[in-house]
């Protein structure tokens, strides 16, 4: 578009409105394209944190349910059974793998206990960083947005600055009606910056803190579960050690 077009046509209109929606639409489309997509980019990250939040809620919740259930004294062969025929999480999907390992050391009479301590906790930490992946997923587009959310509004608005001291130039007005509306249209593309930014920033650095909460507490119930199947390693091991006595 040519300056001094959009300079003369501003000289003869009127003032335009200066609410939101008549700053986007008087805005170069350049500028208009970053607001939409730092729009988009906002909605795509507020999307990402409510399926977190209720994914984390779930993920508690199981945990809390399951380590009532495992401390209560139930059978570990039992509740291999239950759980082993449904979908599971967490820290019941570490259990069914450490239990599956374990059971598979018993399919054979002449099967060996050497290694199996080894063998069970190799599945666990499998299962741990399986289960942080999960847990991670998407949390990289709060992070890209956090950072270059900004920059992208800053681009509009220099592109809007820039055309608006262009329309300036050609027009040969520097009155404050005709600087003042280019670059309120041109700021707006960085206020919607940081309307995508903060808000991915604060909650990921939130989602984060529980990816490693989470992370914690499933190392925690590894390493006591691990302990109860060596124990009971070491309780097959030793009537075979009698005996080769």
């Amino acid at each position: 578009m040519n300056p001094a077009d959009v300079a003369t046509g501003a000289l003869n209109s009127p003032v335009p409105e200066l609410s939101l929606w008549g700053m986007f639409l008087a805005a170069h489309l350049v500028v208009k394209l970053v607001m939409i997509g730092l729009l988009l980019a906002s909605v795509w990250c507020w999307a990402v944190i409510i399926n977190k939040s209720i994914l984390f809620a779930r993920i508690r919740g199981s945990m809390n349910r399951f380590e009532q259930i495992f401390w209560s004294g139930q059978s570990l062969e039992e509740l291999y059974r239950t759980l082993s025929e449904r979908s599971t999480t967490a820290m019941a999907a570490l259990f069914v793998a450490g239990m599956r390992e374990w059971k598979r050391s018993f399919e054979h009479p002449t099967a060996s206990f050497m290694g199996l301590h080894a063998r069970i906790e190799k599945v666990l930490n499998v299962s741990i960083q399986r289960e942080i992946e999960r847990l991670e997923s998407q949390l990289l587009v709060l992070a890209t947005v956090a950072s270059a959310g900004p920059f992208v509004g800053l681009f509009g608005t220099v592109w809007g600055i820039m055309t608006s001291f262009r329309s300036i130039a050609a027009s040969k007005n520097t009155s404050l009606a005709v600087v003042a509306p280019g670059i309120a249209e041109a700021l707006l593309a960085t206020a919607i910056g940081l309307f995508a930014a903060i808000p991915a920033l604060v909650f990921y650095n939130k989602l984060q803190g529980q990816v490693a909460k989470t992370q914690a507490r499933l190392e925690g119930f590894a390493d006591e579960f691990s302990s109860i199947l060596s124990r009971q390693i070491d309780q097959h091991v030793a009537p075979g050690r009698d005996k080769a006595a």
